[in-house]
């Protein structure tokens, strides 16, 4: 007969882990996440700035809803702001000042929410092209990918919402021009307009509804996709950067506990800081300065945020006409005559959606070109995916020069030159600016390539000039340690697969298409250093000028 002795602990502390273990299993789990080892690399911090804003934004959001009142009804400022005293203006915007004016620490808070909004969706933003540079989204991470991107549209619309608040001049023009996508929807626009405004635009209750979609339907959904995003994360284990002892089979870092986790709780604190400084002492945001909206009005020189700046500087590109053309239809149905403005509705959607129908069916574009359904856990230099490089490369063009040209007013002003000829010169780079930048991308890349060639079969340059004994100067080079031999040749070489006929032995249209991408994506390439190529090289200098001392051909073969 066996008896189990029942753990009992000695400290309060203690006793109540021991309850609440023993209800919900928390050990396992804790023991279980605990040992995830977690690589180190400064480029992934980018996620975590991502995370800890997106904490600053709950808490700092949670102590505004205390104060704000997302009303429309009409009231008369009687605060602590001179200027607006006795000036008719929504509640939304009254209550607005009173954070900033009248509750104590309020402004500084409305600050931190609105910087951390910003670096939220900056976060996000880089740490997908993070992803996107090395591969990280390649088998099995596909569907995290994805998330990614909801979780970047989720950003962008979660501050629209919260930048519409406020109820103030500069917001209001910014819904107006929603207002105005949205009427130039075919058929259904202006009822859309009409639910959304709750009658014509300004309508009585779009306050109240982007309040709702600000403070719980959009964080729920964020809250979810964060909570995906971070399973699949440990599911699917982190990716690392090539290097010795690393393969797709292990992970090389430090465990969650206690390293990784300390790490992190000062990296959060070093974020919050960063943040709290910044909102002390820049002002973003001064809605005291714009006064409450007025349909009327329209001012000069205002930019909305900078992640739906590019959505307003395609609309300013997109001219009205071209030459006899009219991007304004008037389309007679049996009901009447129906308007498509498509120099609105064109410049809205279809670069957005363009840019992010890529983004999302990327992962699968490149494994179709390539014939890669392996799993990836290593990641790639950009240099060594040139082609991949050089699209990321122009979509970032792409979304610069729009996000230029909703300050090309700015812009004219600022440097003195004509607004039609700053208009000109963006149309231009819209077009041209992208093709450019994906040829100088993948070139740079290319090049990179060879340095790295040259760097693994002569060595490094020491800058020390040595004369030999038949009197000839030459440069000596030194060779790599095995990390950097290491990094500098372990990458996959991607050749052309030209397209492959069937069991019929046809070859079909989509696998011509995918076979003149494949030639597209890697005829130009550079292969790695092989362990013969490195051997015979070493061979021909013998004790030449271009020796490399101690190096070995070991690395590569490992």
């Amino acid at each position: 007969m066996s008896t189990t002795t029942e753990y009992t602990p000695k400290t309060s502390t203690g006793r109540i882990a021991n309850f609440v273990d023993q209800r919900v299993g928390g050990s396992v789990i804790v023991k279980e996440f605990g040992r995830k080892i977690f690589p180190d690399h400064w480029s992934f911090m980018f996620g975590e700035v991502a995370l800890y804003t997106f904490v600053l934004l709950l808490i700092s959001g949670t102590f505004l809803t205390f104060f704000f009142d997302p009303s429309m009804a009409h009231v008369i400022y009687n605060g602590s702001y001179n200027p607006l005293k006795g000036i008719g203006m929504s509640a939304a915007y009254s209550t607005s000042l009173d954070i900033s004016f009248d509750v104590r620490g309020g402004l500084f808070m409305r600050q931190v929410h609105h910087w951390s909004a910003i670096l939220f969706v900056a976060a996000v933003s880089v740490h997908m092209l993070r992803v996107f540079f090395t591969g990280a989204f390649r088998k099995p991470r596909e569907l995290n990918w994805v998330v990614g991107g909801v979780l970047l549209i989720l950003a962008m619309a979660a501050g629209f919402t919260g930048y519409s608040l406020p109820d103030d001049l500069l917001s209001g023009n910014g819904l107006r021009i929603i207002d105005g996508v949205i009427k130039s929807i075919p058929l259904v626009g202006t009822y859309i307009s009409l639910f959304l405004f709750g009658g014509e635009f300004p309508g009585t209750v779009i306050i109240p509804r982007l309040y709702s979609l600000h403070i719980m339907i959009v964080p729920a959904l964020l809250l979810l996709m964060v909570g995906i995003h971070l399973f699949m994360v440990v599911v699917h284990k982190h990716t690392q950067y090539p290097g010795p002892g690393r393969t797709n089979d292990n992970v090389v870092g430090f465990p969650v506990g206690p390293v990784y986790a300390a790490k992190a709780g000062g990296f959060f604190f070093i974020v919050f800081g960063i943040v709290a400084a910044i909102s002390g002492l820049l002002t973003i945001n001064p809605i005291w300065n714009y006064g409450p909206y007025d349909p009327s009005p329209v001012s000069a020189g205002t930019q909305p945020d900078w992640y739906i700046g590019f959505v307003d500087g395609a609309l300013r590109l997109m001219p009205g006409v071209l030459g006899n053309f009219s991007f304004e239809w008037l389309i007679p149905f049996p009901w009447g005559t129906n308007t498509l403005t498509l120099n609105v509705l064109i410049p809205a959607l279809i670069p957005a959606g363009i840019m992010f129908t890529i983004m999302f069916a990327w992962p699968w574009i490149e494994s179709w070109v390539t014939k890669d359904k392996r799993e990836h856990h290593l990641l790639d230099r950009p240099r060594n995916a040139p082609f991949r490089t050089g699209m990321g490369v122009a979509g970032v063009v792409s979304y610069c020069v729009m996000w230029a040209a909703a300050s090309s007013d700015l812009i004219a002003t600022h440097f003195h030159v004509s607004l039609n000829d700053v208009t000109y010169w963006l149309r231009v780079l819209f077009f041209l600016g992208p093709i450019l930048g994906f040829i100088v991308a993948r070139r740079i890349a290319l090049s990179l390539q060879r340095k790295d060639r040259e760097i693994v079969l002569h060595g490094r340059e020491t800058g020390i000039i040595e004369m030999s004994p038949e009197g000839t100067f030459s440069e000596r080079h030194e060779a790599l340690d095995v990390y950097k031999l290491h990094q500098l040749v372990n990458y996959e070489d991607r050749k052309v697969i030209p397209a492959q006929p069937n069991a019929a032995g046809h070859i079909s249209g989509s696998e011509k298409r995918r076979g003149a991408l494949s030639k597209f994506f890697f005829e130009d390439r550079v292969a790695p250093v092989t362990p013969s190529e490195l051997a015979a090289v070493h061979a021909e200098h013998g004790h030449g000028p271009a020796e490399i001392e101690g190096s070995s051909t070991e690395s590569i073969e490992k």
